[in-house]
This record gives C-alpha cells, structure tokens and sequence, in this order.
C-alpha cells in the first residue's frame, strides 16, 4: 500500500439477502466519485456483489477490506463460515450449494465464484473447512 492508498471497511451482515450489495455499491458510488473508469468501477461492483451475496448465504458474513490505489483497486473479502471444502468443483459455473429458501429468493445460481474471476484481474480463495474463507480481488485501473 502506498501513501496515495485509500482504505475503506465494510461489515457485510448475515444471513439478510435484503441488506446484500450494500458495500458493492456504496464502493461504485465512491470509484464514481473518484472518477474511476466506468468499465472498472462496473467490474469491481459486480465482483464484490457477487463476493457479498456468498458471505451473506454460506457465511452468515463478513468484513470487505478495499485498498484503492492508483493503479488498483484491491479487495479482501472474510468471513467464518463453514469454508469451502472442494474450491475447484465451486469454481464450476452452476455448482452451488445455496440452499432452496436461497434459491426461491433468486440467488444460488452458482455463477457467484465464476463471476469473480471473470471480472477480475486477479482472485485468490484461502478456505479451510470449520473456519473460513478469505477471498483476495485485484482489479487494475491503469
């Protein structure tokens, strides 16, 4: 982190779909505000929506640490949930584990994971099953 970094911290509440995309889009409005390129502030909103709506159903929520730089913008996302026991059969568009009540709301399509690394730059996903999960997204603006 430089000193030209800005920090922001969100809590992404538990187990409320209603509250989800709340931090997604308060960053958009920020990077909007910043004068953000519109492609990238899109990308980094739809990455983060996609990462808040997996810690509100698997988690019960979670913190999201954004460093925005000049040259990036760089989300960490953690909760302590249950953790994901195989990350590369969840990366799989379609695979889902929601549960129906999740499902009958329109969300666990599967698309959550696969659509953080489309509209990243980077991802990294730690998970140790009983204790957690830690997503890392990298989204460079330059």
């Amino acid at each position: 982190m430089n000193k030209d970094s800005i920090v922001l911290t969100y809590d992404v509440p538990g187990d409320d779909c209603t509250r989800a995309g709340e931090a997604s889009s308060n960053l958009k409005s920020y990077l909007k505000q910043m004068g953000v390129p519109p492609e990238i502030e899109r990308k980094v909103a739809i990455a983060m929506y996609e990462g808040e709506i997996n810690m509100v159903i698997h988690a019960g929520g979670g913190e999201i640490e954004v460093v925005i730089s000049p040259e990036e913008i760089n989300m960490k996302l953690t909760d302590h949930g249950p953790g994901i026991e195989d990350i590369e059969l969840a990366m799989q568009a379609g695979y889902s584990t929601a549960p129906d009540n999740i499902r009958n709301l329109g969300f666990g399509a599967g698309m959550g994971l696969p659509n953080m690394k489309k509209y990243t730059d980077e991802l990294k996903i730690d998970s140790t099953v009983g204790l957690g999960t830690t997503v890392t997204m990298k989204v460079k603006i330059q």
